[in-house]
Parts: C-alpha cells; structure tokens; sequence
C-alpha cells in the first residue's frame, strides 16, 4: 500500500519568494496608511521612553515612529532593504534619532535579552516558520519584558482578502497561512511556556476614494496581491478582480460611493517571564 506522508517544504525557498513578494510593489505606499496601528500597540505595551526598543518585519516603520515619539531607544528591523529606506526617510523627516538594521525575522542579530520591548505590525505574521520566528521574538526579549504584535485574523477582511488571493496562486505544500497568527490559540502553541498572552479584537478601517481606488493601489503596492496578479493569465486576472471587488462590496460599510472597511485583526501582548 502507497502511503503518502504530508510535503514538507522547502521553508529556504519559501522565505526567498516571500521576500520577493514584499520587495515587490511598493508597500509603503499602504502601510504609510496604517500609522495608527502601530501607536496603539505601543500603549498597548505600555511602553516607556527609558526603554530599548525592536521592530521586526518593520516594513516602513510604523511602530518604529510610534516608538520613538515616545523617546525609547529603537532598533528597525526588515529583510527588505527598500522598506527600510522608506523608514529612514521617515525619520529624518520627523528628526528622530532610530537605528536601521537589514535583518531576518527568523534569525535576528542580536545577543539574548536585548531589548526591554519587541514589535511587530502585520509583519512577523507573514515568515515563513513561525515556530522559528516566535521563538527569536521571545530570545531578543528580556524576561518581564513584552513582546507587541497587530496580526490580522482569518475572519477580518484582509484575512478575506488573503484567502481569496491564493486560490488563484496556492501556497507550497505544507506552508501554514499567516492568518493563524491572528488566533490567539495558535499564538500559544508557537510560542509555547514560558510567556503569558494577552490579546484583543481590534479593527483598523480603510478609508479609499472607491472600491476601484483600493484595488488599483493594492493591486499596484502592495506584494501578495501585486505578485498573484502577475503570476496569472487575463481570465485569471479578471476572476481575481471579480472576486475582489465582491469581497470589498460585502465589508464596505460606505453608501456614498467611496470605501471604508473595518479590518479584524489581533492586538496581542506577550509577556516573557521573569
């Protein structure tokens, strides 16, 4: 008798393409759009501007700005380094004084404990062996120190959004969705003992000049969605757009022709024990 045992991938290759996915576009162009979610994960944490501070998968630096705002000592992380640009050109900008650092998620470069708090918005969620990527999060991070993180979740409207895209470009066998780090439950098997988690439904509402207006700047910007239509065929591409535009007409709560879609996603809070 045959038996076929489950794929496992190739998580070097999956990372590669990946971070291919986030190169590509401009995803700065969107996540400029999601500044708020990141001051929020900072009062979330409570954080205080005596500590040292690290964004993981920072993209163009949200919760980096909301950080130094608040006078921590900050350290950007991202393995791509145009994003980080992006971040850089932010903070000169604002005349904030914060380090930016080309790093990988799942093998940060820094010692044990270094840091008193660790972000992430919608960034760690997206790695390729969470088991791995969590683990580097609570390493870096000192005991009693927290770990902040905004992950959307499998029933918000990006984790919508998300699910449709790869029915037309299906992930590699065996690599787990980045919308189960919207699940509390999964967080805890990841993460395992040795933390405690805390986390809370949030919303962030999109707010775009029409239904067409998202999609074309998603479609442009932003990688999953400018990848998956670049890797199908016309009909493809139309079915997709179809799709898309149904999903954006069922969570958009506007009636004046314009968009504005409130997005689930996770405000999580993970404290390392002393």
């Amino acid at each position: 008798m045959n038996i076929q045992t489950p794929a496992t991938p190739d998580l070097t290759a999956v990372k590669a393409k990946q971070q291919a996915t986030w190169a590509s576009g401009d995803y700065a162009v969107v996540g400029t759009t999601l500044q708020i979610v990141g001051e929020n994960l900072c009062e979330a944490v409570d954080l205080r501007s005596n500590q040292r501070v690290l964004d993981v998968a920072a993209g163009n630096g949200n919760a980096t700005l909301a950080a130094a705002r608040r006078f921590a000592d900050v350290v950007s992380t991202d393995y791509v380094g145009t994003l980080l640009e992006r971040g850089r050109e932010r903070a000169k900008a604002e005349r904030l004084p914060i380090e930016f650092r080309e790093a990988d998620a799942e093998n940060l470069p820094f010692p044990d404990a270094s840091f008193d708090v660790v972000l992430s918005t919608y960034g760690v969620m997206f790695t390729a062996n969470h088991p791995r990527a969590a683990s580097e999060l609570v390493r870096v991070c000192r005991p009693g120190g927290k770990i902040g993180m905004a992950n959307w979740t499998p029933e918000g409207f990006i984790g919508n959004l998300l699910k449709t895209v790869v029915k037309f470009v299906p992930p590699p066998a065996g690599v787990k969705s980045p919308i189960m780090w919207g699940r509390k439950e999964y967080l805890e098997e990841i993460f395992g003992n040795g933390v405690t988690i805390a986390a809370e439904s949030r919303n962030f509402t999109f707010r775009y000049k029409s239904p067409a207006h998202f999609l074309d700047v998603f479609r442009t910007y932003y990688g999953p969605t400018h990848k998956a239509f670049g890797a199908i065929d016309a009909t493809a591409q139309q079915q997709l757009q179809t799709e898309l535009l149904a999903l954006i007409d069922k969570f958009n709560a506007a009636k004046d022709g314009t968009l504005v879609i409130p997005s689930e996603y996770l405000e999580v809070v993970v404290t390392k024990r002393a």
